[in-house]
């Protein structure tokens, strides 16, 4: 008796075992462009654009994703899973099976053992090096790739090294390679203001102190505001327009989950309320890149990629064939509007902007709008902040004491990075997967390996890297 009722006291979860994780591995649909892939490694993963989430076992079938909504998977009379659902969407699945593409992503490579390799000399316009003849050295490089192969850093897709007008060091992980394209995430943002910066360059749009509302074409906007009528093309670009739009607040009417959900992003954004005076205050504001984009393609009279094939990624060399960018500010719009670049042509952005705007002597945008966009415009939570580029400053553990770094960063979600570090004369660009997780592998990589091993006494180099 007394084990009887000590069993109808316990939940489910705790008399029986929770199903295994393999259960729930396979392809899943909810309708033609919306599908998810789950992978099992030591936990349960969503994939879905490539990109892997953590599931998290609440109890028996449930699970709640990232932002902690439950996922709840289902059975037919046999016991075998069905489908899940997410947000009120029905995914059914349709296979045990995934890509074996998709499989990669649960470890970064076969083998732990790495000898450093120079980076292959693609005729791309990439002058290649090798780091024994670099400030940074092979036992940093080597440290590096070691701590992603041994998962000290997970999640880490691509490394990229470029030092003295020459790329050092190129590695890939988790099934990436040279030539696949890698989701940028909000490093899409500064993609759009250099895009902004072309079209002021060609006098197709006024300058950043021009007020915004001209150039968009609607009629009017909820709660009217004077205000409104104030905020320039630079408070847009530094994110301190004032409007009620704060993607780090769950409550603010202009989080960009809110504004995602909306058929035009631009009206949602400018339909907004004001809080503040535009310049008075900043707030990392993603519908604003919308307004942008979009007063971007009204002046260039073209689409925003169409307008980047020719005067961005052309002079660049960039093929069309090397992006791919789904550029429609509606909530139909599953990829966000994020582009697809090659991590290679991630760094031709940032050797750009680190040479003043020029890629192999020519000028691609003016050294005055590069100037301005890695100029302090504002700050959000406390750090610099320019015209869609971070102004980071990396505070490094030395023997004498924390040195500071200041560094320019275009960055999104995942650990996607482009980092310009004028006082070593380097770009590195990282990739990665560690979406929704707050880890930030890229970072710790330049504060406890990259940067101590460029601070060491130049008398030291040369024997110490060897």
């Amino acid at each position: 008796m007394k084990i009887l009722l000590l069993a109808a006291l316990l939940p489910l979860s705790a008399l029986a075992a929770d199903p295994p994780l393999a259960d729930y591995a396979g392809t899943y649909r909810a309708g033609p462009a919306q599908s998810a892939e789950l992978i099992v490694g030591a936990e349960l993963f969503a994939v879905i654009d490539e990109a892997k989430y953590r599931l998290r076992r609440l109890d028996g079938d449930n699970f709640a994703n990232g932002g902690g909504r439950t996922i709840p998977f289902h059975r037919d009379a046999s016991g075998s899973v069905t489908g899940f659902v997410d947000d009120k969407t029905v995914y059914r699945r349709v296979s045990p099976d995934v890509k074996a593409a998709t499989l990669e992503l649960l470890r970064p490579r076969s083998g732990k053992d790495y000898r450093y390799q120079p980076p292959q000399d693609r005729n791309d316009g990439i002058t290649v090096g090798d780091l024994r003849d670099s400030d940074i050295g092979v036992p940093a490089g080597e440290a590096i790739v070691r701590g992603i192969l041994d998962e000290t850093w997970r999640d880490v897709h691509g490394v990229l090294l470029y030092q003295h007008g020459k790329l050092v060091m190129e590695e890939y992980f988790y099934g990436y390679d040279i030539d696949r394209t890698h989701q940028l995430r909000s490093a899409t943002k500064s993609i759009v203001g250099a895009l902004a910066g072309i079209a002021i360059d060609r006098g197709a749009m006024p300058g950043s102190s021009a007020a915004a509302l001209p150039y968009l074409t609607y009629a009017a906007y909820d709660h009217p505001d004077p205000r409104k009528g104030r905020i320039t093309l630079g408070d847009l670009l530094a994110m301190r327009s004032g409007l009620a739009c704060n993607d780090y607040d769950a409550k603010s009417p202009g989080n960009e989950q809110l504004i995602d959900d909306a058929p035009d992003w631009v009206k949602a954004t400018m339909d907004l309320p004001m809080i503040a005076d535009p310049g008075a205050v900043a707030h990392y504001c993603s519908g604003g890149v919308a307004v942008i984009g979009r007063i971007t393609e009204n002046r260039a009279k073209a689409t925003l990629p169409e307008f980047a094939r020719e005067h961005l990624f052309a002079p660049l060399g960039i093929q069309s064939s090397q992006w791919r960018w789904n550029y429609t500010l509606t909530n139909e719009n599953k990829e966000y509007s994020q582009i697809h670049l090659r991590p290679r042509d991630m760094l031709k952005i940032g050797v750009m902007y680190a040479d003043g705007g020029r890629w192999r002597g020519r000028q691609v945008i003016s050294s005055s709008w590069v100037g301005e966009s890695l100029s302090p415009q504002s700050r959000i939570d406390g750090t610099n902040y320019g015209y869609f580029w971070w102004l980071q400053r990396f505070d490094v553990d030395t023997p004498d004491g924390k040195r500071p770094v200041q560094v320019s960063a275009a960055q999104g979600n995942g650990g996607q990075k482009i980092f310009i570090v004028p006082e070593f004369d380097l770009v590195a660009v990282f990739t990665g997967g560690a979406y929704n997780t707050g880890s930030a592998p890229p970072n710790k990589i330049m504060t406890t390996i990259l940067l101590p091993a460029l601070m060491r006494p130049a008398s030291c180099r040369a024997p110490c890297r060897r």
